[in-house]
C-alpha cells in the first residue's frame, strides 16, 4: 500500500502570515506533499497537481475541481506570505520576510492539471527539515472546506501535548485577517467555531476550547484536543500489535499511522516503547 502524502512545513511558516483560499491550500499542501526529504531540493523542480487529484483528496465532484483548480492557479501566483526571522546575534531586532509561495505556475488547458515551482525563499521552509517543524497526514485536512480549519489544525498539530494557549491578536495576524470581526462574537461565529466544527469533523483530532482574558476583554484561546476515540470493536483487542512495536518490524506507512499529529519520529519511538512496557 502506497505510503499517504505527508505535509512538513518549519514552525515559521505554520505561524507565517498569510491568507489562501481553501482551494489554494490544497493545490499547495498537495504540491508540499510531493517535497523529497532525503535529497537536495532546487527551485528548478516542478510539482504537478490535477483536478481529479484534488477531487480525490477532498470528495468533491472533477468537474467543480476543474474550475476552481484554474481560478485558484491564476490567484496563487500573487498570494504573499509574511514570515518572521528571528535575531542570530544579541540586540539584532527580528526581520519580516514578505515572500511568495510559488515563483512560477503552470495552468495546463484541456487536462486540469497545474504545474508550479516553489520560489527559492519559501524552500528553506519545507526541506531539510531536522528541528522545530510540523508534519501531518494530507487526508488529515484534506475534506475541509474552512480554510481557517486547515490553518488552525496547522497550529494545533504543532503541540502534540494536546494543548495550547493563543494570544487572539497572535491568530488574527496569523490569519492575516487585520480589522475583520473586531468583536469576539464576530470573530467566534465568523472564524473561531466553523474553524473548530471543521476539525472534529474532518480531522483525527477532537478539539475543545475556552477564551481567557485579561481584564474585561478577551485575549487569549486555550485549545484541549487529542486523538479521536476510536470505535469499539467487540472482543479484546489482539495483542499482535503491541508484539510487532516491540520488535521494531513497523513500516513507514504503519508508523505513519500510528503518530500523532505534530508528534516527531523520536516521541513516537519514545511512546510506542513506553505502551510496549505497560502492556508487558
Amino acid at each position: 500500500m502506497e505510503n499517504p502524502p505527508m505535509v512538513y512545513k518549519s514552525n515559521a511558516l505554520v505561524e507565517a502570515a498569510y491568507r489562501l483560499s481553501v482551494q489554494e491550500q490544497r493545490i499547495i499542501l498537495a504540491c508540499i506533499g510531493q517535497v523529497r526529504r532525503d535529497e537536495q531540493i532546487t527551485d528548478e523542480v516542478l510539482y504537478s497537481v490535477t483536478a481529479a487529484d484534488l477531487a480525490n483528496l477532498s470528495g468533491m465532484a472533477v468537474s467543480d475541481a476543474y474550475k476552481e483548480l484554474k481560478e485558484a492557479a491564476l490567484r496563487l501566483k500573487r498570494r504573499e506570505v509574511r514570515l518572521t526571522q528571528e535575531p542570530n546575534g544579541k540586540g539584532k531586532k527580528p526581520k519580516v520576510m514578505i515572500t511568495g509561495w510559488v515563483q512560477t505556475i503552470f495552468y495546463i488547458e484541456g487536462e486540469g492539471r497545474v504545474e508550479l515551482r516553489f520560489t527559492k525563499d519559501m524552500l528553506p521552509y519545507l526541506t531539510d527539515l531536522q528541528r522545530e517543524f510540523t508534519r501531518y497526514a494530507l487526508s488529515d485536512v484534506a475534506k475541509m472546506t474552512s480554510a481557517h480549519g486547515i490553518r488552525l489544525y496547522e497550529l494545533l498539530a504543532q503541540w502534540p501535548d494536546g494543548h495550547r494557549e493563543v494570544a487572539l491578536n497572535d491568530l488574527r495576524r496569523w490569519l492575516q485577517l487585520e480589522d475583520r470581526y473586531p468583536s469576539i462574537k464576530d470573530f467566534k461565529l465568523r472564524v473561531l467555531d466553523p474553524a473548530v466544527a471543521q476539525i472534529n469533523e474532518h480531522s483525527p483530532l477532537a478539539v475543545t476550547w475556552e477564551q481567557r482574558k485579561t481584564g474585561r476583554k478577551v485575549t487569549h484561546l486555550t485549545f484541549t484536543f487529542g486523538p479521536k476515540k476510536p470505535t469499539k470493536a467487540a472482543g479484546k483487542a489482539p495483542r499482535k500489535t503491541t508484539e510487532r512495536r516491540k520488535g521494531g518490524k513497523l513500516s513507514e506507512a504503519e508508523m505513519q499511522a500510528l503518530a500523532r499529529p505534530g508528534e516527531t519520529w523520536e516521541q513516537l519511538h519514545a511512546r510506542l516503547n513506553q505502551t510496549s512496557a505497560e502492556v508487558d
